[in-house]
């Protein structure tokens, strides 16, 4: 099993790993081998939409997923989230010079058709609405940046469904996404919908956590 990096952060700022971070971290685990041999010598450029703690992106980099030839960047709107990600890597010796961070929304700010692996766990938590962006870096108050990571609109999907919609011109040719889901925003349904678009869409794992059922789905092209 692979070691869970070190996270110490003000969580009043930023998502605290949680039981969808660690599944996560179990799903790209699980899928190793399968990433290793689809990128085989590949340079791949990795990123993680919303990094929040940084716990995933230390943990890609530290196990070198998906190879050990990897470009790594993380990508937050919450400005607190890239001084805790590059904290949390700071923390696990994790001396990479090919990651950086950058604030974002999504992947607005990449050139499209070059990301080989995304990692997202998105805002899922139903809501009336998604939270508007704080005016500025400093919010009125800390937390405003906060809710942005839990609250993701009309079933939870306002933010994973525009991601989704713009996959085809996100991932490279070769590209893979995983994405964790709630039971209430229907991944079975999303999952059947993305394969009627062409993309193949694969359960990698799925834990009951507490009251909730959560899973993290992988998305490529056939």
């Amino acid at each position: 099993m692979l070691a869970t990096p070190y996270v110490s952060y003000d969580y009043n700022k930023v998502y605290e790993p949680s039981e969808d971070s660690f599944l996560l971290l179990d799903a790209l685990e699980a899928d190793l081998s399968w990433l290793n041999n689809r990128f085989n010598d590949a340079v791949p450029l990795t990123i993680e939409i919303g990094s929040g703690s940084g716990i995933v992106s230390t943990f890609l980099m530290q196990n070198g997923i998906p190879n050990a030839n990897g470009l790594y960047l993380a990508t937050d709107l919450n400005p607190w989230a890239l001084d805790a990600t590059l904290d949390t890597c700071s923390k696990n010796g994790c001396k990479n010079s090919h990651f950086d961070v950058l604030q974002t929304d999504l992947t607005s700010s990449i050139r499209e058709n070059e990301v080989d692996l995304l990692v997202f766990n998105p805002p899922y938590v139903p809501a009336e609405t998604v939270p508007e962006l704080p005016h500025s870096n400093h919010a009125v108050r800390d937390d405003e940046w906060l809710f942005l990571a839990l609250d993701g609109g009309d079933d939870g999907m306002v933010v994973t469904q525009r991601l989704l919609n713009g996959l085809d011109r996100i991932l490279s040719c070769n590209g893979v996404a995983y994405i964790l889901f709630c039971a209430r925003n229907k991944p079975e349904t999303v999952a059947s919908k993305m394969k009627f678009s062409g993309w193949k869409s694969e359960l990698v794992i799925h834990r009951k956590a507490g009251w909730e059922v959560l899973s993290v789905y992988k998305f490529y092209r056939n």
